[in-house]
């Protein structure tokens, strides 16, 4: 009974569909054609939903009704729902996407972009900093500061994190304009997976990404650390992490 609730409630999830859906649409899959009645029964959905639940369905495109006396419904290959609900999820997304896209030329999105104009000059940029916690969120936060880089990235990092860092720059190797250093120990995956970044063996004792010139983030917490309770520092002021660049390449002399 409970795999039987458990295999409803994937189906829910899987296909965008509630309960009586989900319930009425596996009975004919059962049956392969059958009456609203006989699937009321089979599925134990309420008759008098049953009538809206199967309108529902075939709109949808799961099922196909055939006229008659009763009129009966036929059910659908699953492979072709599958194939038509990826459909209308890609013509969802896209439509969502033009939608946003639009909005930017809005008043209120005008609006929205003066206020912050405005009020960053009331903000004093050299306090801006944050802890992250947790390795999923860290790695999330690297690749958000990656992706709004312009010119630079630079990446100090310890033979712990080589391998993650690697697999983090993969995505930003061939990011047009995009200047990228790795500051650590030799690696294969250096000249497999990045071939258009700079490698410069260094043996480092931190982990730490700057970019632009303006903002960095601090791996603080051990390597060995578990992934949930990984900390990470960052620091959004230019003053500060050029005074960190000048003191790291320094060392490098």
């Amino acid at each position: 009974m409970q795999q039987e609730k458990q295999f409803l409630t994937d189906l829910k999830k899987h296909f965008r569909l509630n309960i009586y859906e989900v319930k009425i649409w596996t009975a004919l899959l059962s049956r392969g054609i059958a009456s609203a009645g006989e699937l009321a029964d089979i599925s134990g959905v309420p008759r008098s939903r049953c009538y809206d639940v199967l309108e529902t369905l075939e709109k949808k495109g799961f099922i196909i009704m055939k006229i008659g006396k009763p009129i009966k419904y036929l059910a659908l290959k699953p492979e072709v729902i599958l194939e038509r609900v990826k459909k209308n999820i890609k013509d969802e997304a896209e439509g969502l996407s033009s939608q946003y896209e639009r909005i930017k030329e809005t008043d209120e999105f005008k609006e929205l972009e003066l206020l912050h104009k405005t009020g960053v000059q009331h903000i004093d940029i050299s306090s801006m900093s944050k802890s992250i916690i947790g390795r999923a969120n860290v790695n999330r936060h690297i690749k958000d500061m990656l992706s709004k880089s312009k010119s630079s990235a630079v990446f100090v990092t310890t033979s712990e994190h080589t391998e993650r860092i690697i697999k983090l720059l993969k995505n930003f190797a061939s990011k047009k304009g995009l200047t990228a250093v790795i500051y650590g120990p030799y690696s294969k995956s250096f000249s497999k997976k990045l071939q258009d970044i700079e490698h410069v063996e260094y043996n480092a004792n931190g982990t730490f990404l700057t970019i632009d010139g303006s903002e960095m983030l601090f791996i603080v917490s051990n390597a060995g650390a578990a992934p949930d309770y990984e900390v990470a520092i960052w620091i959004d002021s230019p003053f500060f992490v050029n005074a960190v660049n000048v003191l790291f390449e320094e060392s490098l002399k």
